[in-house]
């Protein structure tokens, strides 16, 4: 029997499910739409992707380090519940294990082979949907790597060996001595999970935060009444301040205010035995930006109690 697009968006919509997860069970099925949905739902397919639509704000960071390269990923569950479920923590870890061996992308993850299932990291993660009975999604991933040097790592809030609700990385080029290196590496990334910085320099900020920035100093400037001339350089003082406040590497360590990040990189280069430049970082944050949808539990359990 030739399965049409009609019966493809009629079993999608009956269950949520993927178009080429529907095309397949109606294949399977000889066209049975009744069958086709109990095929998807005796596969887990339907029963995950019902859930997909739910917000999946918790769950865990997790981070895998090689030396010279690391990455953090961010999979996100439902509820804090499953974050402590050891099923989704050791699929945390596994996750970000793979993501060492690609490129870092979210779409690089998903599609890698996952060892403990032989499938994408996109399909093991849906069995765990399945089997779990939360949402879950691989939301970001980051990787960064060094030719010479260290990739240092922190977990802030850890749930276990690395894993946790916040996670940095910082990378440094530099033919020093590892241990200090991490040592100074491992301080920096605890600074980054403080501060959160816009970019290791400040040349390195985006341009349009930048002038977004510059246009509201330019207008809290003119209120002042004050000629143009003196404006142009209340602004420029304004713009210096905030390079400083927002730039990794002008900030004041937070191990020691007396001092920049900067500084304190330059002076750790004394005990690595080497010149040591920060040539990235990336900080994740869980659940960050994702609107968490508001119940109302008393109107749940209204609705429920009326069937």
């Amino acid at each position: 029997m030739t399965v049409t697009a009609a019966m493809v968006k009629d079993l999608r919509e009956k269950t949520g499910a993927g178009m080429m997860d529907c095309k397949k069970a109606l294949a399977e099925t000889n066209g049975d739409l009744e069958a086709a949905i109990d095929w998807l739902r005796a596969k887990g397919i339907a029963k995950a992707d019902k859930k997909s639509g739910r917000t999946a704000a918790e769950g865990l960071i997790g981070i895998a380090s090689a030396g010279t390269k690391a990455v953090v990923v961010e999979i996100n569950s439902e509820t804090d519940f499953v974050a402590r479920n050891e099923a989704f923590q050791d699929l945390v870890r596994g996750v970000a294990n793979v993501a060492l061996g690609t490129v870092g992308t979210v779409d690089g993850v998903a599609k890698a082979t996952y060892p403990a299932t032989g499938k994408s990291v996109e399909d093991s993660i849906k069995d765990a949907i399945a089997t779990i009975g939360e949402n879950m999604t691989l939301r970001r991933a980051a990787l960064l790597q060094v030719e010479d040097g260290v990739v240092a790592t922190y977990v802030h809030n850890a749930a276990g060996e690395g894993i946790g609700k916040l996670g940095v990385l910082v990378a440094l080029k530099s033919t020093g001595d590892k241990e200090a290196l991490n040592t100074i590496g491992r301080q920096v990334a605890m600074h980054i999970a403080a501060t959160n910085p816009l970019a290791v320099r400040a040349e390195e900020v985006d341009a349009a935060v930048a002038e977004r920035e510059r246009n509201v100093f330019i207008e809290q400037s003119r209120a002042s009444g004050k000629p143009d001339n003196i404006i142009e350089k209340m602004v420029e003082g304004r713009m210096r301040k905030f390079f400083e406040e927002v730039a990794l590497l002008s900030q004041a360590f937070v191990m020691n205010p007396d001092i920049t990040v900067g500084q304190a990189v330059k002076d750790a280069e004394k005990l690595a035995g080497a010149p040591i430049e920060v040539t990235g970082m990336a900080r994740l944050l869980l659940g960050e930006g994702v609107e968490k949808e508001e119940t109302d539990f008393a109107a749940e359990v209204a609705a429920a109690a009326k069937g």
